[in-house]
């Protein structure tokens, strides 16, 4: 299994080994906002779901803190996201990304989701320290292209998307509200016309508060091409 180690504010470290990591998908706040995305989607050809939001468990060893994701192939793209880490030290809020196969995607989105690493920042917060504040906390993504210029992505805030009270209560609903389950929040929309295939990818969660932000970023490393 996983272990991954957060450092708090102050300097405190946490870790904990990773036993369940679901990543949630179509989660939007505005659930009519997310009808009229699933009809988008479908238009190229990915499956809608039977119902929204929704959850998709994948690996424990797809959460990883890493600085390099490798693909096999040029069709893969980041989504900037929130995560909770349920820790026996209490439950965390950190910056993740969720790297996903676009190609995969359109046969299914979970298959797509475990095709990919979900990598986490190295700091977090404790969540009960922002949740007064939790729906202002930003969260923005940047890509870096071939020509090495790096462009805005995603930008919005928590609010966009369903809470991790929300989240808390179905994990709860589920007996999954323990110690070693990670939840990724589902991601906000894609500015049109930014290439997401790019070469790197950089996520921001921000407090706009207190200034304080957390981040995590990678460059995507193309395998060889198979034998065989």
């Amino acid at each position: 299994m996983t272990q991954l180690s957060f450092e708090l504010p102050g300097g405190e470290t946490v870790r904990t080994t990773v036993n369940t990591l679901l990543n949630a998908g179509y989660a939007g706040r505005s659930q009519a906002e997310v009808a009229a995305h699933v009809a988008e989607l479908a238009q190229l050809g990915v499956p809608a779901p039977t119902v929204t939001p929704c959850l998709y468990p994948v690996a424990p060893y797809l959460a990883l803190q890493t600085g390099e994701v490798p693909v096999q192939h040029e069709r893969t793209s980041g989504e900037a996201e929130w995560a909770l880490v349920i820790t026996e030290a209490g439950v965390l809020l950190t910056v993740a990304c969720d790297h996903t196969d676009r190609a995969l995607e359109v046969h299914g989105v979970a298959w797509s989701k475990q095709a990919g690493p979900d990598v986490l920042g190295r700091q977090a917060w404790r969540l009960d320290e922002v949740a007064d504040r939790v729906d202002r906390l930003t969260l923005t993504a940047w890509v870096i292209g071939v020509d090495g210029v790096e462009q805005l992505i995603q930008q919005g805030t928590m609010g966009d998307l369903l809470t991790p009270a929300y989240w808390l209560e179905r994990l709860r609903a589920d007996g999954l509200a323990e110690p070693g389950t990670v939840l990724l929040s589902g991601t906000i929309p894609m500015k049109p016309g930014v290439d997401q295939f790019a070469d790197a990818w950089r996520v921001e969660l921000g407090d706009p508060d207190t200034g304080a932000r957390i981040s995590c970023a990678y460059t995507v490393r193309r395998l060889p091409a198979p034998v065989g």
